[in-house]
Parts: C-alpha cells; structure tokens; sequence
C-alpha cells in the first residue's frame, strides 16, 4: 500500500485544501497519509516553510504549492 506524507503548517488554508484532496481521493484508491506540522522540526521548516503544502508518495516529493492533485494520482498508480 502507497504512503502519502502531506508536509504542513497550522492555519494554512492551502494545506487544508490538500488535505481535503486527499481525502477525496483516498475514497477511490487504497493509500494511508499522514500530515507532518513542518515546525515540529527544524530541518522540515527550513526545507519547506515557503513551498507547504507538499505532498509525497512513497518517499518521494509529487508536488508542491499549488498542490497538482493529477500528479499524486499518477504517483498512486505505480
């Protein structure tokens, strides 16, 4: 099963939105997520504090703001 790891930050309204998309999309294809808050480590907020949110699949990034919900998909398919 595909893990997806939607790297975000509270009160970000575009992360809510991705969350939302993956939610909708998790209702047609089996995969687990979890969401990382990027200020609970300091190497994660570096990276990501201007790109969130970011999405990865399997370990590897698919897309970032703006979220392109058709790349997470693809990545699912392999």
């Amino acid at each position: 099963m595909h893990e997806v790891v939607l790297y975000s930050s509270p009160g970000c309204h575009l992360c809510e939105q991705a969350a939302d998309a993956l939610r909708s999309l998790q209702r047609g294809r089996p995969f687990t997520w979890t969401e990382v808050d990027i200020h609970s480590d300091p190497d994660l907020e570096k990276r990501y504090l201007l790109e969130i949110p970011v999405i990865e699949v399997d370990g590897i990034v698919v897309t970032q703001a703006p979220i392109e919900i058709n790349k997470v998909r693809f990545a699912l398919l392999s």
